[in-house]
């Protein structure tokens, strides 16, 4: 999955910090992010020191050096790509993974801290001043497309809809895009207090929004959402969304209510959805998926019953059907739990 990256770890750990020339910066306007494409799959994103220098017209980058423009743009740290010296495949016994970029990888030891951890990147948000943000900010909405809508000055850069992330080949950098893209999305849509209205300031010491009139909190949102395998026998039900992007085979999904359990969300959304019940309710892996601003939680259950007509919820979906682990025709993607529990049940019915 997406979030598999070792040899490599993604450090989300708040510091108030500044960046430096080297340090890569997002910045995006709507669901898109600016960025460069390098090679096929490849994108690069643009650096401190190339970001600071640029001009910017429609929501790209302003030249930020002036002294009439320097409090255009914030730069807010979000997480820094990090290697732990003991993580080295001679040390533990395993390979490491293709989807990593591995020219990150530096055996030198005098690079690493007294937590015998090194930083390979670190990342931060270019983020505007004084003004109310307005997008898309769902994962439905994003696409892989060149916007040329957002003009950008910076020789070689456009603004890439962030679902680029899906076939990027450095699957680290995937991983950070969409967690920036997450974080992104708290920032742009918490500028002022919900409680009283005022203008929201960044606490130094975590990563929290407080209100500096009548002290409100606001942390990142982060939505519980579900992700269900229905499985009949050697069937499994395999569904498409409706009105969206992504078009591939999903499973039913759907987010958690207030005051429900996980299971009871499993209930809910798959009689919502496709109109049938289901017992043996198993939980499977977990995922966070910052396209949506979601931590998914994937389960496997079995149609309770002999009923197995499906009841389309025709909003939310466009094809419901069971399908046979022999015909499933699916590839790995290195990218999503969706993806990976389909192909789990293929794999241990035909294994068995």
């Amino acid at each position: 999955m997406i979030q598999d990256i070792y040899p490599l770890h993604l450090d989300n750990q708040y510091k108030n910090a500044s960046p430096k020339d080297d340090d890569t910066i997002f910045c995006f306007a709507g669901s898109t992010v600016l960025a460069k494409e390098i090679g096929e799959n490849e994108l690069y994103f643009p650096q401190y020191s190339e970001f600071k220098a640029g001009i910017v017209t429609n929501n790209a980058v302003d030249n930020v050096d002036n002294t009439e423009n320097t409090d255009k743009y914030s730069y807010i740290y979000l997480f820094s790509l990090v290697e732990k010296k003991d993580s080295y495949p001679q040390n533990r016994g395993v390979d490491i993974v293709d989807n990593v970029d591995k020219s990150s990888i530096d055996k030198d030891s005098s690079i690493y801290d007294s937590e015998n951890v090194r930083v390979v990147k670190r990342f931060f948000l270019a983020f505007k001043n004084n003004i109310v943000l307005k997008g898309d900010f769902f994962g439905e909405l994003a696409d892989t497309d060149v916007h040329k809508e957002y003009k950008s000055s910076l020789e070689g850069f456009d603004y890439y809809g962030v679902y680029n992330f899906r076939t990027q080949k450095d699957r680290a950098l995937a991983y950070a895009t969409i967690t920036a893209y997450h974080l992104y999305g708290w920032y742009r849509d918490n500028k002022f207090c919900g409680r009283c209205g005022k203008l929201l300031e960044r606490d130094v010491k975590e990563r929290m929004m407080k209100c500096p009139v009548c002290g409100n909190s606001i942390y990142p949102k982060i939505s519980p959402a579900v992700i269900v395998a229905i499985t009949n026998k050697d069937k499994i039900l395999l569904t498409k969304y409706a009105g969206r992007t992504y078009t591939n085979y999903a499973l039913v999904a759907g987010f958690t209510e207030i005051g429900e359990t996980m299971e009871d969300t499993v209930r809910r959304e798959v009689m919502e959805e496709v109109g049938i019940k289901v017992k043996n309710i198993r939980y499977y892996k977990s995922q966070p998926w910052g396209l949506s601003g979601s931590q998914l939680s994937g389960y496997f259950c079995e149609l309770d019953g002999d009923d197995d007509k499906i009841k389309l919820q025709e909003e939310e979906l466009s094809v419901g059907t069971w399908v046979a682990a022999k015909d499933i025709e699916v590839t790995p993607d290195n990218v999503s739990l969706t993806r990976e529990m389909i192909l789990k049940f293929r794999d241990d019915v035909l294994n068995n």
